[in-house]
């Protein structure tokens, strides 16, 4: 690899940096003699002082070299380099007063001369740096003062701080900030790095007129829900633009930076206080290891993905049959990481024999079981591809996970499963059954668990991305009822709670589940973003109430009533503690399902399904069509039958002949 030499601007700016340390060295030590004696050095004493003065100047050189202070930009100096500067000089100073006494210059030497000069050292060095600093500072301030948008932050407190500090080092910002609002009285009159705290925000229309505010941001970091929305409120009565800061979790995960400003978001609205977990056992588990994410280009898996690899997998297989939302996940995580073996692949849950390939090939130790099919009405008019799909396809992958002794399998469930009304939540409280009941996975050495929680924000055909493709269609906003409400959580809520599920030891062959505090109405859902959209409901965006669909229940739950539920080690977590284990029935009842899938109709399926899950109430309009079944074609192909089987069946995919809808 050829040389790579410094920049000549870099080469002339520690030479400049140098050159001051030369004279700033000298000059300390001289003030130093100079106090000592009240600016009247008597002659003997300055010999002293031209005796020693090369020495000192050496010393400090090599300490300051040593502690790289001359490879720091005075423009953005901070309290790290006020630290390292105090440690250099009283280094350089203890060498120096030790040297001395070794050199035979300590005779009739003055000893507060030391401590003087450590005082006007760090005074000069440090002043310079610092003022190098303002002055630039104030440069940018005069020129956001001509050119930026004329801001108010919301917040006075260490978000606002972190945000002004970081407009005021970037001169691209075009912002110029005027003001701080702030609802704590105490900092009322204060300033922040020269700015002044003008009011609290029952007063934000009056501050944005009198100073003819261009651009508000909201810079509280942990602000309560309640709180967020009060101010957003008022900052809509505004009539301007305003902002957020990025979320506390995308700075600590370095997705964003307090200055990349966003759009208010539904999520900094819910009526719940976000989950903050703790992911330090999660760390030392994955560090090293192979992971597999099944559904590693879904809504949750690719988040899965996203944190298991900031933790140092030795590999990640992300496991999906949508090519192209693979092939996208796959570019991002390998650039972000590229320390870590990413390994895209295509294929299905129900294909045994490239789930034996992809086991074989790349030895996980870990598997995230996040493949699913997951919109309710939708499987209600499909149940056979359900059942195929989130049943046997998670049982393949359990019966793998198994045989080639995986560390932990996690299955990634969801409150539906609780006391169902639907075809998903009854497939997946299935899928709880099997890896938790089923006795051939009970007695492998795999660890089996499950983590169930509600509804995710932003995912995939979750409700907020259709309220907003409504709302950009200019309405009406569909609600299935004005008393319909779900509990909510962000998809990065949702993946940290899983990875925390996985490393509790509490959580071992159990169900875990997340204190999520409460249930969200979907019509205030809808208000809000037809509020953030900038319009307003009922004027103009109108609200259209059609019904809850099939499959669909007012309410979810998070636990039924025969289970009981523990607390574990993590605050908000909870395992539940399970009741009437009956593997030999699921394997039983496993049989007879498979059996009406190749053979049965849709309401013997209904019924198979339902003696695995005796608390299944099934939608009941399901012997209405809900969609109008294809026209048969003319000559059918010939199919010769075929009856799966669910443990180590052999070919393709084996997927069964689909039962009447």
């Amino acid at each position: 690899m050829p040389l790579r030499l410094p920049s000549r601007p870099l080469v002339y700016r520690r030479a400049l940096i140098l050159l001051v340390h030369i004279a700033l060295i000298p000059l300390a030590y001289l003030t130093a003699f100079e106090l000592r004696f009240d600016f009247r050095i008597p002659p003997k004493e300055f010999v002293h002082f031209s005796g020693t003065v090369w020495y000192l100047l050496a010393i400090r050189l090599l300490a300051f070299q040593s502690f790289g202070l001359y490879r720091g930009y005075w423009k953005h100096v901070g309290l790290k380099d006020l630290v390292d500067l105090s440690a250099a000089v009283t280094v350089s100073s203890m060498l120096f007063a030790t040297a001395l006494p070794l050199l035979g210059l300590m005779t009739g030497m003055p000893r507060s001369v030391f401590l003087l000069d450590w005082v006007t050292m760090i005074f000069f060095s440090g002043g310079i740096r610092f003022a190098a600093r303002a002055l630039r500072e104030s440069q940018l301030a005069r020129t956001r003062l001509d050119d930026g948008r004329r801001t108010l932050i919301i917040g006075a407190g260490e978000g606002g701080e972190q945000l002004l500090r970081q407009l005021l080092h970037d001169p691209r910002a075009g912002m110029n900030v005027v003001g701080f609002v702030d609802d704590k009285r105490e900092t009322h009159g204060r300033t922040l790095h020269g700015v002044p705290v003008l009011g609290h925000t029952g007063q934000l229309r009056e501050l944005v007129g009198r100073h003819q505010v261009e651009l508000l941001v909201i810079a509280i970091r942990g602000a309560a829900r309640e709180q967020t929305r009060r101010i957003v409120d008022l900052c809509r009565e505004t009539g301007i633009e305003f902002k957020i800061i990025p979320s506390i979790d995308d700075l600590l995960a370095g997705r964003a930076t307090i200055g990349q400003l966003r759009d208010v978001e539904i999520d900094d609205l819910l009526g719940r206080e976000p989950v903050t977990l703790s992911l330090e056992q999660i760390k030392r588990d994955l560090a090293g290891k192979s992971i597999l994410v099944t559904g590693g280009a879904g809504s949750i898996g690719s988040e899965l993905a996203r944190q298991i690899a900031s933790y140092g997998p030795a590999r990640l297989v992300l496991l999906e049959r949508a090519e192209n939302a693979l092939y996208f996940t796959h570019l991002e995580i390998a650039k972000a990481h590229p320390e870590v073996e990413v390994v895209p692949f295509i294929g299905s849950i129900t294909n045994p024999d490239r789930l034996e390939e992809m086991f074989r090939l790349y030895r996980p130790n870990y598997v995230f079981h996040a493949a699913a099919y997951k919109h309710v009405p939708m499987l209600e008019s499909n149940v056979t591809e359900a059942v195929w799909n989130n049943v046997f396809g998670t049982l393949r992958v359990a019966e793998c996970a198994a045989l080639h002794g995986v560390e932990k399998f996690v299955l990634i469930s969801t409150d539906k499963a609780v006391n169902p009304t639907s075809v998903l939540g009854a497939t997946k409280r299935i899928g709880e059954r099997i890896v938790l009941e089923l006795p051939s996975l009970c007695e492998a050495a795999t660890d089996f668990r499950a983590v169930r929680f509600g509804n995710v924000l932003g995912s995939d055909g979750s409700v907020v991305p259709l309220f907003k493709r409504q709302i950009g269609a200019g309405g009406p906003v569909k609600v299935t009822h004005p008393d319909v409400t779900r509990y909510f959580m962000t998809i990065t809520e949702a993946a940290a709670l899983v990875l925390e599920a996985a490393a509790l030891p509490e959580a071992e062959r159990r169900i875990s589940i997340l204190e999520m505090g409460k249930p969200v109405r979907i019509l205030e859902l809808a208000e809000q973003l037809i509020r953030l959209s900038g319009f307003e409901p009922y004027r103009d965006i109108q609200i259209a109430f059609t019904g809850l669909r099939p499959g669909e229940k007012l309410a979810e739950e998070l636990v039924a009533c025969a289970e009981d539920t523990v607390a574990t080690s993590v605050d908000k977590i909870r395992v539940i503690q399970r009741n009437g284990a009956d593997g030999p029935a699921v394997e039983r009842h496993l049989e007879h399902l498979l059996e009406i899938l190749a053979h049965g109709s849709r309401d013997e399926l209904i019924d198979a399904i339902s003696r695995l899950v005796p608390e299944y109430v099934p939608w009941q309009t399901r012997e209405r069509p809900l969609l109008v079944p294809a026209r048969p074609r003319a000559t059918p192909e010939p199919r010769a039958p075929h009856r799966p089987a669910y443990a180590r069946a052999s070919g393709l995919d084996g997927a069964p002949k689909s039962a009447t809808a």
